[in-house]
């Protein structure tokens, strides 16, 4: 799959810099050309002249060539290098790195051309077990895959400092066979399917000032929606009233109360092979919508009618046919037991679980913290995750029912 392919491979500072030699070396191997482009930290731990030699190509380091006074081509190298890629690589990818490029700074070489370059970029974090697994770190990553940035997973094991944990460069041929997987598309493994997602909350109006709602932000299904869509699949967003961008390639409904939420899933469900509701439907509305902004009274206000809302999510189950059906649970007590029994009564495939009690909530943040159960008897708690990466790691186990 790399045979031919112009691979540009960023090599950051960092101890396992060393083992970047024998990437080079099995690189070419499999005939593909590559051309390095260093960190100033990158050469304290391997001279350019190793890259050279083994890549057979002049290393850029400096964004400062010394003949650029000379040579004014030199002037867009960092453009000529991106262009030409078919492929970029950074590996080890530092913490350092990483945070540069999450917020596009681009102040060496290796961040420029990152920036500049049009081809896939694939990343393999490296460093020690606690820089890795920081929250800042996990929250960089889990930006950078949201924007289609490829990472590899960094593997466990004892560290020069004499750590013990994730965040050591993965075994040359892990890496390139991520590589190849990333050539050829099998990273998208639900292309040609058909998804829909809910998302945010509902909003049933009392008069047309007020309404019943919830403080649903809706990340966690827009998560859902990009990492589907990122996987290659056709993707169909109904969400409630929220303050998102519509993730790229996906087809967005925009309603307000369930009842429309109900309607818009009903349509697209028709066509939808895998069917997830996260979205915070309400479970009740006002019985009657005031046409007028009701009143401040010193009496007090008037009882408020409630009725119940549509079960949007019983509905799907109902009419499954076939399909994959993914529910969320919301609970503040005897969690696992009113998740358990939601996934019966709905008919669903999977129910993930939220719980009030863990640190921060799950409302507005950018982490998560979910218990998956799936019909089979089945209960995974997933430590605390981006939810960008909690929406992957549902994807992942959708994937296994399908193929089962």
């Amino acid at each position: 799959m790399l045979k031919g392919k112009n691979i540009v491979l960023g090599v950051t500072g960092g101890i396992a810099a060393y083992k970047s030699c024998y990437l080079v070396r099995e690189l070419r191997k499999t005939g593909a050309a590559v051309k390095v482009v260093m960190t100033d930290a990158a050469t304290r731990f391997v001279s350019p002249l190793t890259f050279s030699t083994l890549s057979e190509q002049e290393v850029a380091v400096d964004l400062w060539d010394e003949n650029q006074s000379k040579r004014a081509e030199v002037g867009t190298r960092h453009i000529d290098i991106a262009t030409r890629a078919d492929l970029m690589l950074i590996a080890p990818a530092s913490a350092n790195t990483i945070a540069k490029l999450t917020f596009g700074l681009a102040d060496n070489l290796l961040s420029v051309v990152a920036l500049a370059c049009r081809s896939p970029l694939v990343l393999a974090p490296t460093m020690d077990a606690d820089m890795y697994l920081n929250e800042t770190t996990q929250r960089n990553l889990a930006v950078l895959r949201e924007r289609g940035v490829f990472v590899i997973p960094a593997a466990e094991g004892e560290h020069a400092s004499g750590l013990t944990g994730p965040g050591r460069l993965p075994e040359i041929d892990t890496i390139v066979r991520f590589l190849e997987g990333v050539v050829d598309g099998s990273h998208q493994d639900f292309k040609s399917v058909s998804v829909l997602v809910t998302a945010g909350p509902t909003r049933e109006p009392i008069d047309p000032v007020r309404y019943i709602g919830n403080r649903s932000s809706g990340r966690m299904g827009f998560s859902i929606a990009r990492a589907a869509a990122l996987r290659g699949a056709s993707v169909t967003l109904v969400t409630g009233p929220v303050n998102l961008e519509t993730p790229r390639h996906v087809n967005r409904v925009n309603v307000e109360t369930a009842e429309q939420m109900h309607k818009a899933v009903m349509e697209a469900s028709a066509s939808a092979q895998v069917i997830i509701m996260a979205a915070a439907v309400a479970d009740y509305a006002p019985a009657e919508a005031m046409e007028a902004k009701i009143k401040k009274k010193p009496s007090g206000p008037e009882p408020l009618a409630l009725k119940t809302t549509v079960d949007i999510l019983k509905a799907a189950g109902t009419n499954k046919n076939g399909k994959i059906l993914v529910g969320f649970a919301l609970e503040t007590e005897n969690e696992l037991e009113h998740a358990r029994q939601k996934l019966q009564d709905k008919n669903a495939d999977m129910i993930v679980l939220n719980s009030l009690k863990d640190e921060e909530g799950v409302f507005g943040g950018e982490m998560n913290t979910v218990t998956i159960l799936d019909k089979k008897g089945k209960t995974e708690k997933l430590p605390r995750l981006p939810k960008f990466e909690v929406a992957n790691a549902i994807l992942d186990r959708i994937r296994l029912i399908r193929q089962l």
